[in-house]
């Protein structure tokens, strides 16, 4: 078994069964194995030093690009909507409205600040992004074992982009599923394109991308890494699948989410600012124990 998944972290509902994936893949070896990953905290930290990450959201509304009045109406959309995506009591076909119509008003809201292309780089260097400690070997060993990275995010991909870019792992291997800024001819934005993901429509994203899936068909091993429920359906469109291993970093709210968590995820991280247990499991896949 690897070390890794006895750290203090780790929970697992079923650790034999992790194990079994885990041989499972190996024997298929790493030329069959593809990551599906998801972005704001999952690939980056959720906190640093007890101090809130920024998702790629935040890193544009709490830039100089956006005025104070607009900050004030997404800071109340955020108190009004983000307790809705949260509440466990709640069913996703309830809150599924709710989210869309959340990231229609803050897309909304950002389109008439009229946001420059070329400043975006800036925002992001002057942000507080963090990638999750061991992002390096993360991204790196992917890339050197020609592994496809495929990052379904809800979150801006222009700035999602950037803050990898910028980490200098922006790879030829990483492909990334997103919201994209729409930016007319003088480089301002007018609009977000195509169709809006959210985080809990990553299912009909994932479907949606069936082509890219199709070039994947000899990569029938799955590694999905996510932070919410709503990310385990972002491997949907991965067709004839064989094996996928689930990892769940469970960042906030612990003991409400943590039994539902372990019901969906095969490995859970609790309150784990690392890519320990991720870089763990790839170094093992690719033979690298």
């Amino acid at each position: 078994m690897i070390p890794e998944l006895s750290n203090p972290s780790v929970c697992m509902r079923d650790p034999q069964r992790v194990q079994e994936i885990l041989e499972s893949m190996v024997k298929a070896g790493s030329n069959t194995v593809q990551v599906i990953s998801d972005f704001d905290m999952t690939l980056t930290r959720f906190a640093f030093n007890g101090k809130r990450c920024p998702t790629c959201h935040n890193i544009l509304d709490n830039s100089k690009l956006i005025s104070n009045e607009c900050k004030e109406k997404l800071k109340e959309l955020l108190n009004t909507y983000y307790p809705i995506e949260i509440d466990s009591s709640r069913s996703i076909e309830e809150k599924l409205p709710l989210m869309v119509e959340w990231w229609t008003k803050a897309h909304g809201l950002l389109v008439q600040q009229e946001i420059r292309k070329d400043l975006l780089a800036v925002v992001v260097q002057e942000s507080d992004a963090m990638l999750r400690e061991g992002y390096q070997l993360f991204f790196d060993h992917l890339h050197e074992h020609s592994i496809p990275l495929l990052i379904f995010s809800a979150g801006i991909g222009d700035i999602l982009e950037e803050v990898i870019r910028q980490a200098g792992v922006f790879h030829s291997n990483v492909k990334v599923f997103s919201n994209y800024m729409d930016f007319d001819e003088t480089g301002v934005l007018k609009a977000f394109k195509g169709e809006l993901i959210h985080i809990y429509n990553k299912r009909e994203g994932a479907l949606l991308n069936t082509g890219h899936f199709q070039e994947l068909r000899t990569r029938p091993n799955v590694l999905l890494l996510g932070d919410s429920l709503g990310d385990l359906t972002m491997a949907d469109g991965v067709q004839d699948m064989e094996n996928i291993l689930k990892i769940g970093f469970l960042n906030d709210k612990v003991e409400e989410r943590k039994q539902s968590y372990l019901d969906s995820y095969d490995i859970v991280l609790v309150k784990d600012e690392t890519l320990e247990v991720p870089n763990a499991v790839l170094l093992y896949l690719t033979g690298n124990k």
